[in-house]
């Protein structure tokens, strides 16, 4: 059904759906708007015996998740930045534990400084916590998402966040495909968990692993998370056939087939990609784009069957490794490793992508192997010559603000 909605209204509507039995949650932006539909949706009785627990922080969100997933039920939260975080210890026990959690992780920026705006900070920060990531471009690729994201988690055992813009996907209203309640039930099967805590069946899960096993244990959930690289795949072709449209699924490509220069990202600012893409084609530059749904597991062999034989990538990053440099490029050269790659680091903090940055970056004569798209050089540069002139310089933050405003 189509309806006008706000991108998190539109990933509540589609949680539901999928039939939920316990919603923890701790709100924090820019995520609160889909807990907060989903306490409404819980309160009008929609989701029959669902247990909506509000508590007291987003550790405790996924702690709780955790104990409801372990006693068999199909359950559900959401975070952002700072609140993901916060949860950091938890994230490793639930895939530690094998456990179908699917979580909405609305993208932020991480302080300090403080900052609310979009970036892919926090969830690049726990990417090697046994997580599947996926990565929507869209709010309509968003609500496809979460229903395949539970197929997923559940067949495999795994729990999964959804990555979503904040503010520029989960609050921007545009018109959505919601499906209905019987489409969704007949893709999505009734729980049955592979583990379960059961009083009659008396068990432990997560107990003490010593080093006899625990190597063990951890390939485990790597040998899932390959084999999660096939059934991604297998579980978005039966979602477009199930429900008539093509969404998910590892990398894809956007006009890519004669292009010398491939561009990739993550996320929302595909669509600024590609209509920059479309105008450098109508220039005559063989330039596409790639879209990278999956980054964990890293899809290195599909990536490698999509840009085979390209010279030049460049990867648009909302994030990066201080001291280092690209987080996703790293992987993108071990997949291409006779392609040349470059790294673009962009949009931290909600800066704006604009088409006429990446027609400058496109277009350099001479690109630099790492840059900073829009980088003020000369504010940097003054805050680096004060901290050179004096040891009590202040904090920077506040001294580079100072600048921009035209104070001393």
């Amino acid at each position: 059904m189509l309806r006008q909605l706000e991108g998190s209204q539109a990933v509540a509507e589609t949680v539901a759906l999928c039939r939920p039995e316990v919603i923890c949650a701790y709100p924090i932006s820019p995520q609160t708007h889909i807990v907060e539909a989903l306490s409404r949706i819980t309160r009008a009785g929609r989701l029959g015996t669902c247990e909506y627990v509000n508590v007291e922080s987003e550790f405790a969100a996924l702690s709780a998740c955790i104990g409801a997933s372990a006693a068999g039920a199909r359950t559900y939260t959401a975070t952002a930045s700072q609140g993901l975080l916060y949860m950091a210890e938890a994230l490793y026990n639930a895939s530690g534990l094998g456990l179908p959690i699917v979580m909405t992780v609305a993208n932020r920026a991480i302080g300090a400084p403080i900052n609310i705006w979009n970036d892919h900070s926090d969830s690049m920060s726990q990417r090697d916590s046994g997580w599947i990531q996926l990565y929507a471009e869209t709010n309509q690729e968003a609500v496809d998402l979460h229903v395949q994201a539970y197929a997923l988690a559940e067949e495999l055992s795994l729990p999964v966040m959804v990555c979503m813009d904040g503010f520029v996907l989960t609050h921007a209203v545009e018109r959505v495909d919601l499906p209905s309640q019987a489409q969704v039930d007949a893709f999505l099967p009734a729980y049955e968990p592979r583990q379960v805590l059961d009083p009659d069946d008396p068990s432990s899960i997560g107990a003490m692993v010593g080093p006899e096993a625990f190597t063990e244990v951890r390939h485990l959930t790597h040998a899932r998370h390959l084999e999660a690289l096939e059934r991604i795949p297998a579980i978005a072709a039966g979602f477009e056939r199930a429900f008539g449209r093509g969404s998910g699924g590892l990398v894809r490509g956007y006009r890519i087939e004669d292009a010398d220069t491939v561009v990739l990202a993550l996320g929302s600012v595909l669509g600024t990609i590609k209509d920059v893409i479309d105008e450098l084609r109508e220039a005559g530059h063989a330039v596409g784009a790639a879209t990278l749904t999956t980054f964990r597991p890293f899809p290195f062999e599909a990536l490698h069957a999509l840009l085979a034989g390209k010279r030049n990538v460049v990867v648009i990053e909302r994030a990066f490794s201080t001291g280092v440099g690209g987080i996703v490029s790293a992987d993108v050269r071990t997949a291409l490793p006779d392609a040349g790659i470059r790294t673009v680091v962009a949009g931290l903090g909600g800066r704006p992508i604009t088409k006429a940055a990446l027609h400058a970056e496109l277009t350099a004569d001479k690109p630099e192997p790492l840059t900073f798209l829009n980088l003020d050089h000369d504010l940097v540069a003054r805050e680096l010559a004060r901290t050179r002139a004096r040891r009590r310089s202040g904090p920077s933050a506040e001294n580079m603000l100072r600048d921009l405003a035209g104070g001393d």
